[in-house]
């Protein structure tokens, strides 16, 4: 095991990491930026090292701001949480090459599945189902794009290879948008990602989305920590999460944990990854693999009791998986709703301090939060302030804990989506379990304020 990791992170996730070195007797090395020096995080670190200024292109994006921590602090490891340069095989290389143990994936795997394209290609080979499209990349000549998607059949959605979080993409009806809609992705891919290739996929109309956590060590060892359901979310961001996913027969699930393990074998896969597909009449259809740890990975921690962010330290250091697919056992239900410090239903970003901060408790209730009263919230990275997380023997009970942990829940000072979720966890339809990736969006149509 490692003496000393580095967390090149910041907010609820690098308190996560901290606390599981904590647990597994190592010392974390915590960064910051000039804006999270005050961070919960920092203040409990036994080692702390600023990283630059406030803007995250010069701390939490700076490859050798990093590096250097780690070597003035004589880290062995760095875990990169998830977003800023979690799935950037550059920084997954060149940690490896300064001496370090990059705590994820290798290089070679980020690259393959962070492109889209070779991503789809390997899970074809690996016979994982993918949704129906062009075999790679689109070519230029018009004639050309237009036979792929009549043969595809409209509507399609054009995607950038490059692209993620929801961006670079474009849903085109009919024949007449195509070229268009594909050289304008082309372009803002381009200029978001550096990478202006682009792929054309069926697109499902009614869709959910249900991913697969899996786990994996050197040794060829994978398994898959069943399934969780990411369907209610805002603009292609998630917004609540849960596990298992509600209505899909154990077997559908098995079949498709069993094929992502597969594939995990065939690629030589280390660590913590996540298949996203999306799920229609009873068909699973890959769209993506995330390279590290995920923002709900919470809600599998506790339907299966196994400390995902644990193991992901464990297996980096040269660990075999300590456990085999058949000691891996769903129990009842966990719910989780992402807190953002934005306003509940025109989502404008609220930074500023927090004057109260009451957390939830109870039975089954989990926080993963950095914030405290009088914390001041900065205007310079993503709204997420925490996550309220709940386990229950059954679905009903899990969502009947949910409502009392948000109905607990006080943070003033700043406006937070709280009031949108306890009008969620009453929504019949959500309560009813199974509701597509478009619900949110049209149940916010309705619910105009």
């Amino acid at each position: 095991m490692f003496k000393k990791i580095l967390v090149a992170n910041r907010g609820e996730i690098a308190l996560r990491i901290q606390r599981a070195c904590r647990e597994l007797g190592v010392k974390a090395v915590m960064v910051y930026s000039e804006a999270d020096r005050d961070a919960k995080y920092v203040k409990l670190a036994e080692e702390a090292v600023c990283i630059g200024p406030a803007t995250s292109a010069l701390s939490y994006l700076n490859m050798p701001a990093i590096i250097s921590a780690a070597e003035v602090t004589d880290a062995e490891a760095i875990h990169p949480g998830y977003g800023f340069l979690s799935e950037n095989a550059d920084f997954a290389e060149r940690v490896e090459k300064s001496g370090f143990q990059f705590i994820g994936p290798s290089p070679e795997s980020i690259r393959t599945m962070g492109d889209k394209v070779s991503a789809k290609q390997t899970m074809i080979k690996a016979g994982v189902p993918c949704v129906p499209g062009s075999e790679g990349e689109l070519p230029e000549d018009a004639l050309q794009i237009r036979r792929i998607a009549k043969a595809v059949g409209y509507p399609v959605i054009i995607k950038a290879a490059g692209g993620g979080g929801g961006r670079g993409m474009r849903v085109v009806h009919t024949e007449a948008a195509l070229v268009n809609a594909v050289q304008t992705t082309r372009a803002e891919a381009g200029a978001a990602f550096g990478n202006s290739a682009v792929y054309l996929e069926k697109f499902l109309q009614n869709p959910r989305h249900v991913e697969i956590q899996i786990m994996a060590d050197k040794f060829r060892n994978a398994v898959y920590l069943g399934e969780r359901d990411c369907s209610m979310q805002r603009r292609h961001q998630k917004v609540i999460e849960e596990a298992p996913a509600p209505g899909i027969a154990r077997k559908l699930i098995e079949r498709i944990g069993e094929r992502c393990v597969a594939a995990c074998k065939k690629l030589g896969y280390r660590g913590a990854g996540t298949f996203e597909f999306l799920y229609e009449n009873g068909e699973f259809y890959f769209i993506e693999m995330n390279t590290r740890v995920q923002v709900e990975h919470p809600v599998t921690e506790l339907v299966t009791g196994i400390d995902i962010v644990k193991t992901q330290i464990m297996v980096a250091a040269g660990e075999k998986l300590p456990f085999t697919q058949r000691q891996i056992v769903m129990r009842g239900h966990a719910i989780e709703c992402r807190i953002n410090a934005e306003d509940p239903y025109k989502f404008v970003p609220s930074p500023g301090r927090v004057t109260m901060w009451h957390p939830p408790g109870g039975p089954g209730v989990r926080v993963d939060s950095h914030i405290y009263t009088n914390y001041l919230v900065p205007p310079n990275y993503d709204s997420m302030i925490g996550k309220i997380i709940v386990h229950g023997d059954t679905r009903e009970q899990a969502l009947a804990r949910m409502r009392s942990a948000l109905g607990e829940t006080v943070i003033e000072g700043i406006s937070t989506n709280v009031a949108l979720h306890r009008e969620l966890m009453v929504d019949a339809k959500f309560m009813g379990g199974g509701t597509n990736i478009h619900y949110l969006e049209e149940w916010l149509a309705r619910h105009k304020r």
